[in-house]
């Protein structure tokens, strides 16, 4: 390259972010202009971990939500990531700034760069496998496609799915949306003891775990190819999942496990069944999840390698081997009961809507088993009703059972027509309203009447390829899927794999953030 490569970064002192601009910094021409909150407290430990390359970082100082600060980020850049988000257990302490990092700063950044008349900078946004919503045995896998069911309750998936709705219906030339799968990185275990939410993962969820680090990388490497051939329609306007190596799906009981054995432990130890939830988390296994490395051969570090640094890392976790199991269970986990993100916590304070959302009631949740014997591990080879399965089957993605979106989601875009938008908008129970569609132009947008009458402008890509249908909690955080799904046949086949179809909530969020239902 004769000319500097200038890449604007948000987020870039997160753990994603961080891998990213170390790994961008390794391309000589890269020059990085990075926003950083006042307050950041990451940012000179990057500068030192980046040597000499520190002098090809500019920070600008500045949030999402001061688009002054976002125009001088954006200010003659080629390309603009961003990464910046408030994720759990942040996002449920303080709503208001997830909203603002996760909602309302990808809406900002979207004026900014529509605003750039000429040479406007292509976008890359990072959103979330939490727009999904909660995954169980029924359905392992998904793709992007697959309906957008942001568990209840949850903050940053919906602030996350309306930001994405809005760069998905942006005037951005040039744009791709990644979503995020589980990611795993070194601190991850220190910074998931102090707070109640280690209890919010189902112990039979599909997790895909990917690191920072081959995150990182697939940043890089998709400028870095982007520089040297058109990617042309093979990447940008397109949504991708992020996805890892196959050996690192596993399940949440999987995922606790390997944690405790750098403690010589296991989760039988440390927890009993009713420690944790049994439905309303995120998470699922990549159906394409090799879709982004086939264009970027960004996938390199397996699961099991990457605990094993994580204990190398933290020597002071092999200290934990002597202390006896029933101590560590009690200072480090039972401790926990009385935090506000704590399933005991709720019981105790009579918070019958997140028992409901999370367990399907609050009797459920108090006669749930405390014994392992007598509850059903998917890892260990049996189904939720107690049936022998083979789990390495379940595993194979040959053996995927996807979902039927109402066309035949085989079809090349320029195949796609009034049928096929017609027939989609009939399965989610509202009509497509466009008299006329020419064939394969999914890029512009055409109205769309839900089931509820509510017209909307949506493209054809986002509704079709993307999973959007406008709902209430694309304006309010109002969860009202059980009510939904009754004629949305699209929402239902998740849906009611984790909920009856005799339930009729609605949750929802008051001006406080507190949890109600109805």
């Amino acid at each position: 390259m004769e000319d500097d490569v200038v890449v604007a970064v948000t987020g870039g002192t997160g753990h994603m972010g961080f891998q990213a601009v170390k790994k961008l910094l390794e391309l000589p021409f890269v020059k990085i202009k990075l926003l950083v909150r006042r307050e950041n407290k990451t940012l000179p430990r990057l500068l030192r971990e980046v040597g000499d390359a520190r002098n090809r970082i500019a920070v600008v100082s500045g949030s999402l939500v001061d688009e002054r600060a976002l125009a001088e980020l954006v200010r003659g850049t080629q390309y603009v990531v961003h990464m910046a988000a408030v994720i759990p257990p942040l996002s449920d302490k303080n709503p208001r700034r997830s909203y603002e990092a996760n909602e309302l700063g990808a809406k900002n950044i979207v004026r900014v760069i529509e605003a750039v008349k000429e040479n406007q900078p292509k976008f890359i946004d990072v959103t979330s496998v939490a727009l999904y919503g909660n995954r169980d045995e029924k359905h392992l896998w998904g793709r992007v496609g697959d309906p957008l069911l942001v568990s209840p309750f949850d903050v940053y998936s919906a602030n996350k799915l309306r930001g994405e709705f809005a760069v998905l219906e942006s005037n951005i030339a040039n744009w791709a949306v990644l979503r995020q799968s589980a990611m795993i990185y070194r601190s991850m275990l220190d910074g998931n003891v102090s707070d109640g939410l280690m209890f919010h993962t189902t112990f039979n969820g599909p997790l895909e775990w990917v690191t920072d680090e081959d995150s990182g990388a697939l940043i890089k490497r998709i400028i870095e190819k982007d520089l040297t051939e058109d990617l042309g329609k093979t990447f940008w306007r397109h949504v991708f999942n992020i996805g890892a190596p196959h050996e690192n799906r596993v399940t949440g009981f999987e995922t606790l496990d390997e944690g405790f054995k750098l403690i010589n432990g296991s989760s039988k130890d440390f927890f009993t069944p009713d420690f944790n939830i049994t439905r309303n988390f995120h998470g699922m296994w990549y159906y394409d999840s090799d879709v982004l490395d086939n264009m970027f051969h960004y996938k390199s570090q397996k699961l099991n390698d990457y605990w094993k640094e994580i204990g190398n890392c933290h020597k002071y976790y092999k200290l934990a081997c002597v202390v006896p199991a029933a101590l560590i269970k009690k200072i480090a986990i039972e401790r926990l009961f009385k935090n506000y993100n704590a399933p005991k916590y709720w019981l105790s304070h009579g918070d019958n809507a997140k028992l409901t959302a999370f367990f399907g009631s609050a009797d459920a949740y108090k006669n749930m088993t405390t014994t392992w014997s007598e509850f059903p591990l998917l890892c260990e080879g049996k189904l939720s009703d107690g049936t022998s399965v083979n789990y390495e089957s379940l595993k194979d993605v040959k053996n995927a059972r996807l979902l039927d979106y109402g066309f035949d989601f085989e079809k090349r875009d320029e195949e796609i027509t009034l049928a096929d938008l017609q027939n989609v908008a009939k399965m989610h129970g509202g009509e497509c309203l466009a008299s006329s569609f020419k064939t394969g132009d999914v890029y512009t947008p055409v109205k769309w009447k839900t089931q509820d009458a509510e017209i909307f402008s949506a493209r054809p890509y986002s509704v079709l390829r993307a999973g959007h249908w406008v709902n209430p909690i694309y304006k309010d955080y109002v969860w009202d899927f059980d009510r939904l799904a009754k004629k949305d046949a699209i929402f239902a086949q998740i849906w009611y794999d984790t909920h009856s179809k005799d339930e009729n909530f609605c949750y929802y969020f008051d001006s406080d953030f507190k949890a109600h239902m109805k």
